[in-house]
């Protein structure tokens, strides 16, 4: 964790990276600069991420191709997530489980967690609870803790009904089945489960199961971060720094990027490493 003295010198650095990904007078409507990106794959992906929240799908693929291209993990797992979810594409599952695998292989949480679900499922691939229990355990060793308790859930360890419903809604959104699995997670998020806020977030953030709304998601993902989720206080990170769904902060946006870090949350370590190099 930084020191306080070390703070502000890193909260203008992590500005200069969001400067960076976003450069340029329209760079939200042209073509990304791939020779950049792939210079520098933490700003790459950023911008990737950005793109993404803009719903400029064609232009997040060509950066994470870009990035995947060479072995960059969380690059294929976005990809996979575009291919899965048919965004910017038709739908094309056999090519999200390639992107998802190479980013498993990697080492990729998301990536091991995705598959793990997805074979615990048995609807978009057949079930294989084999698999299941391999991407979940290799997930749960790098200390994601949404794989550690589905393990506990096949274990039959779970017994509290607020944990069996949101696995429920895990299994029904990897099924396919989104719109009911936002129909269980709104009751949790209204109920105050932080999980829950953080799934719907990405969920009207992409339109999954609901209709695409930013500013919904927003609302959301704010009141996950308050909770302490990790993946949530990244997303309102980038949200304040891009002025995506948030009216721009960069002061704010340093606040949660620190605190996802601080909990080891992947690219938001990444992101400030990266700003500590410069």
């Amino acid at each position: 964790m930084s020191r306080p003295a070390e703070r502000p010198r890193l909260f203008h650095l992590v500005s200069l990276l969001v400067v960076l990904a976003l450069a340029g007078p329209r760079a939200h409507a042209d073509a990304p600069d791939l020779v950049e990106i792939v210079r520098n794959p933490i700003i790459g992906n950023y911008k990737g991420y950005a793109e993404f929240k803009m719903a400029h799908y064609d232009n997040a693929r060509a950066i994470w191709e870009a990035l995947a291209q060479r072995g960059n993990a969380d690059a294929n797992f976005n990809l996979g997530i575009l291919d899965e979810d048919g965004l910017g594409v038709t739908a094309d599952l056999a090519s999200a489980l390639r992107h998802y695998e190479m980013a498993a292989e990697a080492g990729s949480r998301r990536a091991q967690y995705r598959l793990g679900l997805l074979y615990a499922a048995g609807v978009k691939v057949p079930k294989d609870d084999g698999r299941s229990d391999k991407w979940l355990a290799a997930a749960a060793d790098q200390g994601d803790s949404d794989a550690a308790a589905r393990l506990a859930a096949r274990r039959g360890a779970v017994n509290n009904q607020r944990e069996t419903d949101f696995q429920q809604a895990e299994l029904l959104q990897a099924s396919g089945k989104s719109a009911e699995a936002a129909t269980i997670l709104m009751r949790l998020a209204d109920a105050g489960d932080a999980r829950s806020q953080s799934r719907l977030g990405w969920m009207f953030e992409a339109g999954q199961g609901v209709p695409r709304n930013l500013d919904k998601a927003a609302v959301l993902f704010r009141q996950a971060a308050g909770h302490g989720d990790a993946d949530a206080q990244y997303a309102l990170a980038v949200m304040l720094q891009t002025g995506k769904g948030q009216p721009r902060n960069p002061i704010e946006a340093d606040t949660w990027m620190h605190r996802a870090a601080e909990q080891g949350h992947p690219p938001a370590t990444a992101a400030l490493k990266k700003a500590a190099a410069f």
